[in-house]
């Protein structure tokens, strides 16, 4: 018989591999069985578009910070809120700008504010996406901040009046639903208003509308080009008396357990991608749908370094938004969403 000869490829092979080895390299060898195996998948249905209503008519005008994102007036949102319902985008969330703002943030819950007015043109026209209302006071104050001053003294952590703001907050909540948002989305962080705004929800025969609630919402660094869109920046001192300290994430826990506990349907963790530490505990720890905010700092950075040619950016895009659904968000609200939905592969 002849033998094969010495150091042939088959030969090297069996001395490297023991028969039956698992190789994972075959299951990369091509874009289709790459698919055919993927673990985590972003998908349409997956997304929430953020918008800024503003005021006036014809206004769409470009937020220097997040390239391809704008303000627009209610004329121009219905087209956009239109277009994302036909990309299959299933919902989006509003924040308003106002036209004149004041020490309590009246404009927020006043029913003729931009955002109820938004609301009703948004329902009359039949758009499909869900209508997911931000509801906080900090783009309606003339301070920046999310809730009633007790002081002018904003070095003072009591300095915002959790509990006059969690009655405002309540009655915001209402007046977005009597113009028919389909989810109330409290990102204020005031203690104890989830509870507040289920029972007005309710007792307003409301009791069909879901919360999602910035359960875990961190006093962040990334927050700042939504600041300049939304002209929201604390006027003096900051939030952090109110929103979490980032080096913590027991904390964390802590909130989303008694949000849920208080009646949120879905809690968020914000923002996404420093905090994906966070999004893990979370899903390990709560069996709720769970939102991710992949924020404005995150998108201008993505878009700043894209611009300079230093990466893919959609390659980068659908890298991070991956890892977010990989971390164990059911939601992912991203300034990405339109994008994604016209090249989603």
């Amino acid at each position: 018989m002849n033998e094969r000869p010495a150091n042939t490829p088959i030969e090297k092979c069996e001395s490297k591999f023991t028969v039956g080895q698992f190789r994972p390299r075959r299951l990369r060898g091509g874009q289709i069985i790459r698919k055919m195996v993927q673990e985590n998948v972003v998908r349409l249905e997956d997304l929430v578009m953020p918008f800024f209503v503003c005021p006036g008519e014809k206004v769409q005008q470009e937020i220097p910070s997040m390239p391809g994102n704008y303000r627009f007036s209610i004329d121009i949102l219905l087209e956009q809120v239109r277009m994302v319902g036909d990309l299959g985008i299933p919902a989006v969330l509003l924040f308003g700008i106002p036209e004149e703002k004041d020490y309590v943030g009246s404009s927020g819950y006043d029913i003729d504010g931009i955002i109820p007015r938004a609301i009703r043109a948004l329902k009359d026209a039949y758009v499909e996406p869900l209508l997911i209302a931000d509801v906080c006071l900090c783009e309606y104050t003339n301070h920046g901040h999310c809730g009633i001053l007790t002081s002018d003294d904003l070095e003072d952590g009591d300095s915002v009046d959790n509990d006059k703001t969690i009655e405002i907050l309540a009655q915001e909540a209402v007046v977005y639903a009597a113009a028919g948002a389909d989810i109330i989305a409290p990102s204020d962080m005031m203690d104890g208003r989830i509870r507040r705004i289920r029972i007005e929800l309710d007792e307003c025969g409301y009791s069909d509308i879901p919360i999602m609630s910035y359960a875990a919402k961190y006093a962040s660094a990334f927050y700042g080009p939504f600041r300049d869109a939304a002209d929201s920046a604390p006027e003096r001192g900051d939030r952090r008396s109110y929103q979490m300290d980032p080096p913590n994430s027991r904390e964390a826990m802590r909130e989303i357990e008694l949000d849920v506990s208080e009646g949120a349907d879905i809690v968020m963790v914000k923002p996404a991608l420093a905090y994906l530490d966070v999004l893990r505990d979370a899903r390990q720890r709560f069996d709720v749908p769970l939102a991710a905010y992949n924020v404005s700092g995150e998108y201008a950075m993505i878009k700043a370094a894209a611009a300079n040619g230093w990466v893919d950016e959609i390659q980068v895009r659908d890298e991070i938004l991956v890892s977010i659904k990989r971390a164990g968000a059911d939601l992912i609200i991203t300034y990405f969403a339109v994008d994604v939905a016209r090249t989603i592969r």
